[in-house]
């Protein structure tokens, strides 16, 4: 079977995991410091924070917006259903905004028509790796006064308007969870565009403790102003990251060049699969290679039968019965998206011989 994810994990791992397995500080320590310096430096934004998952980043993101109990927030179904959680855990209320049928993401005049004077934030996420139109989405929050989240969990390494992701919304939620372009195991890191929000964020992954300031009995004597997480990553799993990051330029590169092959072939001649659309200020990271089927089930099948694991990956939250009290029957677009988006693989380790067979049965399926 040809995965539809591949892990990553270098043996180099090893020697650097040993030694501060056993240097008797396995905490958060100088190593989560270098890590998020290197991860800094990877987004050009120095203003990031390591955190123990990915839905701790969403949540430590909107409540640096300010997002609280009776707040609404606009956001997308068609996600991984941690973003919509993440609103849930923070006492908002979600209000489903409709998508592009054709790129998977937030439909910018959709978001527009849904904002009202209880809406305090807009939760757009990266689909596959492919940015938002962030330049539209930025304009709208602006005018309505409210901050802009963006869950980037498939997009570490895309690019807007020629700046990696990480520099546009008042927040941004990465995760570095098994299966996404590297990984620490399980982690996330969020950034932040004010230094004010970052401050905030540092105190919110640990309890609210100022854990940089002055103390006298390991911290025992600090008042707790805003109650917080214990969200914080710790060395161990910081080295992993750190070790990753030297891979992960090529990690990108190779499955954006594997993307672009299968634009390539797909572009003409298909009648029973259509490509997504991108947007044309954006470099998807191309996490990713989602395709529109006629038939998705039947595609999903005959795909399996032949070797090649396909997947929706997330179906769209709307419908889950825990999100009931926002259920809305307007979404055409997030309709025709969930009803025939399917990925395929594009993961960082195919080879050659991969691509041109999963061309064929493509293309099998297609004559079919």
């Amino acid at each position: 079977m040809i995965p539809l994810f591949k892990v990553h994990m270098p043996q180099s791992v090893l020697a650097p995991l040993r030694e501060t397995l056993f240097s008797g500080f396995i905490g958060q320590g100088k190593k989560v410091d270098e890590f998020e310096r290197l991860l800094g430096a990877f987004i050009n934004n120095e203003r990031v924070l390591t955190l123990n998952n990915g839905t701790s980043a969403l949540i430590i993101s909107l409540r640096i917006c300010g997002v609280g109990p009776g707040d609404s927030v606009v956001s997308t179904p068609m996600t991984c259903s941690a973003t919509s959680m993440a609103i849930k855990a923070v006492g908002a209320n979600i209000v489903w905004a409709d998508i592009d049928p054709f790129t998977g993401n937030i439909d910018p005049d959709s978001v527009r028509n849904r904002i009202t004077p209880k809406t305090k934030a807009v939760m757009c996420v990266h689909w596959g790796g492919s940015p938002c139109a962030l330049f539209d989405l930025l304009s709208i929050c602006k005018d309505a006064g409210i901050k802009l989240v963006e869950d980037a969990a498939h997009a570490l390494g895309a690019e807007y308007a020629g700046k990696k992701i990480g520099n546009h919304g008042d927040a941004v939620a990465f995760s570095l969870q098994a299966i996404k372009h590297i990984n620490t195991i399980e982690g996330g890191f969020i950034s932040c565009k004010d230094p004010a929000a970052y401050a905030k964020a540092k105190l919110l992954r640990w309890f609210g403790i100022d854990r940089e300031g002055p103390r006298t009995d390991m911290r025992c004597e600090q008042d707790i102003i805003s109650a917080g997480y214990k969200g914080n990553l710790v060395d161990p799993l910081a080295v992993i990251g750190i070790e990753q990051m030297k891979y992960l330029p090529g990690i990108i590169q190779a499955q954006q060049d594997n993307a672009a092959d299968y634009i390539r072939m797909l572009s003409d001649g298909f009648k029973k699969i259509r490509l997504l659309r991108y947007e044309p200020n954006g470099k998807s990271a191309a996490w990713l290679f989602s395709i529109l089927v006629d038939d998705k089930d039947k595609f999903r099948k005959f795909m399996g039968e032949n070797g090649i694991m396909v997947s929706s990956v997330h179906s769209r939250n709307d419908v889950f019965t825990c999100f009931a009290d926002s259920r809305c029957n307007d979404l055409p677009g997030v309709d025709y998206f969930s009803q025939h988006q399917v990925a395929i693989p594009v993961h960082w380790a195919l080879t050659n011989d991969d691509k041109s067979y999963i061309m064929s049965k493509i293309s099998e399926y297609e004559a079919m």
